[in-house]
């Protein structure tokens, strides 16, 4: 609650013989009682309740490779609250593709160089819904017969701040279907075994 102090100055021709008076707070609607003096200082405390910011957060990431798959993706998050991911993907061949975050934002050669996946838990890789899992594990995005890619995903492990935030990584998805970490490969439980990497983008934030 916001503190105020108000000063009052009050004049008396005889300090000895002054009663105390009454102010009615033009903030409060409340009536003080002061006595004589001089100089009096109170501290009146405000009762408004403080004004709710907004903390929706959004991020958008362009993906890009040497193949012809490209796409757009658009991360929301509302105060501390899973992320919804919303996927387009256009020129992939038809079926599974794996979808993953990896831990760098580093495109300098191309999608290799964004790195393994996100794993700040430092666990073997599995489904969006396995409790052992990548947090970059995002499953499996599905094109249909004409090559495009449409998906939401909602997810608590790719948070747009705090020390596990996914702002600055990169978005990718790959050639082949996620195995999800069952696949028995001897990738599956390092990357599902999903392939090379078709394109890839930096997640950035952008206006809400």
């Amino acid at each position: 609650m916001a503190a105020q102090t108000v000063f009052f100055s009050t004049i008396a021709s005889n300090p000895s013989s002054a009663r105390p008076f009454h102010v009615a707070s033009p903030l409060f609607g409340q009536s003080i009682t002061i006595g004589s003096s001089s100089m009096l200082s109170l501290k009146l405390v405000s009762k408004r309740a403080p004004a709710v910011v907004a903390s929706l957060k959004k991020a958008v990431a362009v993906l890009k490779g040497t193949s012809q798959a490209e796409g757009v993706v658009t991360l929301t998050q509302d105060d501390d609250g899973p992320t919804t991911v919303s996927v387009r993907v256009t020129g992939l061949t038809p079926g599974l593709h794996g979808f993953h975050l990896h831990e760098y934002g580093d495109t300098t050669n191309g999608c290799i160089s964004t790195g393994p996946h996100f794993n700040p838990n430092n666990l073997t890789h599995g489904a969006p819904e396995d409790e052992v899992r990548h947090a970059g594990d995002l499953g499996n995005i599905v094109a249909n017969s004409e090559g495009v890619a449409e998906a939401t995903i909602v997810d608590s492990q790719i948070p747009l701040s705090g020390p596990n935030s996914v702002v600055g990584r990169a978005l990718v998805v790959h050639e082949l279907e996620d195995d999800l970490g069952k696949g028995g490969h001897e990738l599956s439980l390092s990357t599902g075994n999903a392939g090379g990497r078709l394109a890839c983008g930096v997640v950035g934030l952008t206006p809400v």
